[in-house]
């Protein structure tokens, strides 16, 4: 007897469809084909104790499996609960009458239990293109898929409440989800607040400002002065995700697993600080079997590099390209892929070797040199991508032990919102832009253009501060940004004064 059941193969993140087509005929052997992955043979040993324990038997009987299209590879255990009900449905031992109707995805424990998976829901996304009823994967993952409409998703516990949902013994309960419900109760819940931070008034406008328009941010300073603590406190004042973003970004949590069990959405903007060790395949991702990397699970969030010279310098390379484009394209000999890379750095770095350059009360240790040394660790194009450039020195006792609260990350929050909302006005003609950030020189001109003052301005500060030629453009972004938090359509020399102030590394005395 020939049946068919339906799986999905993640490819980025997205899903296809794979077609599981298992002939059973007389014999006693068992083929597999189709181009599967170690993992995929090994679901028959699986699938045997599963059935065993769950009180069905393994057909006696010559099977083949196919999985088709049998280009593309297929890689992981969740095909084992699409085998093993196409197994038994083609053995007849249950009935086949429903299994057009459903995909499935699955991993079988020895007990028949069900394991969760990676890429429930761009899995689901794909069962609903398909025109599929529903989609049947195990309870931990239901959640997330139950976030697509017009699709049932059934999550159940083991083989044997498929089994019974087939054979028409017993339903299976479809997972509901309010989406609107838990996504908007999660989104102003952060763990980190503004109002715990003593003193730094001046780094806590400039990370106002770089939310507001988007823009990357280095701070410099010496241990201790608070620059990991702010970095933390960055996502809360960011602007709450689009439900559009919060569905991309869950699916790339999703296929790399990072979606906890029984969490239906992402409603918070990620946060991803990676260790100085990592290597660049972690960072932008890849492998023998390509995974999103840690730009791509920063997608519509923060990427924090602590103590960004100690990172490798082929690791901070690979970065420029994802920091223009806002993608990054993984490619093999039989295919590549594209992973979303849209993600606002966030570094920070000690001044020199010791710690104490600049520092208002320790003295440097560092020999003549080292400070330069230690800053060219940081390549010229890359610092090029940053806007921002701040130094930050340690709050004074006075300021750590105040007891009056500081600004709260709410009151900074709204006015990130209301400038991010006159720049979604301004460019809702252009296609791909969403903040300041990201304005080419085009736009600049058109959106950007100080007046006479503000020019001469520009023109004295970049002579007297020697400031780099590539500074120009960053500073014009960054005060395109501090005008729309004023409200203020045109910019004017206070906006450029500011954002000069934003340029410390592009000025040559720095670490001579």
């Amino acid at each position: 007897m020939l049946v068919k059941t339906f799986a999905a193969a993640l490819q980025g993140i997205s899903a296809t469809l794979i077609t599981v087509e298992v002939s059973c005929t007389k014999g006693i052997q068992f083929f597999l084909v189709g181009l599967p992955d170690v993992a995929v043979r090994e679901s028959h040993e699986r699938i045997i104790s599963a059935l065993q324990v769950s009180g069905y038997q393994f057909p006696r009987s010559r099977i083949v499996v196919n999985m088709a299209p049998a280009d593309i590879r297929k890689e992981g255990s969740a095909y084992d609960l699409p085998l093993a009900i196409g197994i038994l449905a083609a053995g007849r031992e249950i009935s086949s009458a429903r299994l057009d109707d459903y995909l499935l995805m699955g991993e079988l424990s020895l007990d028949g239990t069900l394991q969760p998976i990676k890429g429930a829901l761009p899995i689901a996304i794909k069962a609903r293109e398909s025109g599929f009823k529903g989609l049947i994967l195990p309870r931990q993952n239901a959640r997330e898929a139950a976030v697509v409409e017009d699709l049932s998703v059934y999550g159940a516990d083991n083989i044997k409440e498929v089994i019974a949902f087939f054979d028409g013994k017993k339903e299976l309960a479809a997972t509901t989800v309010d989406i609107s419900k838990e996504f908007y109760r999660e989104q102003a819940i952060f763990e980190y607040d503004f109002s715990d931070v003593r003193g730094q008034e001046h780094v806590k406008r400039a990370l106002e400002v770089a939310a507001s328009g988007g823009h990357n941010l280095i701070m410099i300073g010496p241990p201790g002065s608070g620059k990991s603590m702010l970095a933390k406190r960055i996502p809360s004042i960011l602007p709450p995700f689009s439900l559009q973003e919060a569905l991309e970004t869950t699916k790339i949590h999703s296929v790399a697993g990072k979606v906890e069990n029984g969490v239906s959405l992402i409603a918070r903007r990620p946060f991803r600080s990676p260790h100085h060790t990592i290597s660049h395949v972690a960072m932008v991702g890849g492998g023998a079997f390509p995974q999103p990397g840690e730009i791509s699970l920063a997608h519509n969030g923060v990427l924090f590099l602590d103590e960004l010279p100690e990172f490798g310098r082929n690791v901070l390379e690979v970065l420029r390209q994802p920091l223009e484009d806002r993608k990054i394209n993984i490619s093999r000999a039989r295919f590549s892929v594209d992973y979303p890379a849209s993600f606002m750095l966030v570094a920070s770095m000690n001044p020199c070797p010791c710690g104490y350059y600049n520092h208002p009360d320790r003295a440097c240790l560092c020999p003549p040199g080292a400070v330069q040394k230690y800053m060219n660790r940081i390549s010229g194009p890359l610092l090029d991508r940053i806007d921002i450039q701040v130094e930050i020195t340690p709050v004074p006792f006075e300021k750590i032990s105040e007891q009056a609260p500081s600004e709260p990350s709410s009151v900074i929050r709204q006015r990130v919102i209301q400038a991010r909302e006159i720049q979604e006005r301004r460019f809702k003609d252009e296609t791909g832009i969403y903040c300041n950030a990201q304005m080419s020189t085009k736009l600049l001109h058109r959106y950007a253009v100080p007046d006479k003052d503000g020019l001469l301005l520009l023109k004295n500060a970049m002579q007297r501060l020697n400031l780099s030629a590539r500074a120009y453009d960053r500073i014009l972004k960054v005060s395109r940004t501090i005008a729309d938090l004023e409200g203020s359509e045109p910019i004017k020399p206070s906006h450029l004064a500011e954002a000069i102030h934003y340029r410390n590394l592009d000025r040559e005395s720095w670490g001579q």
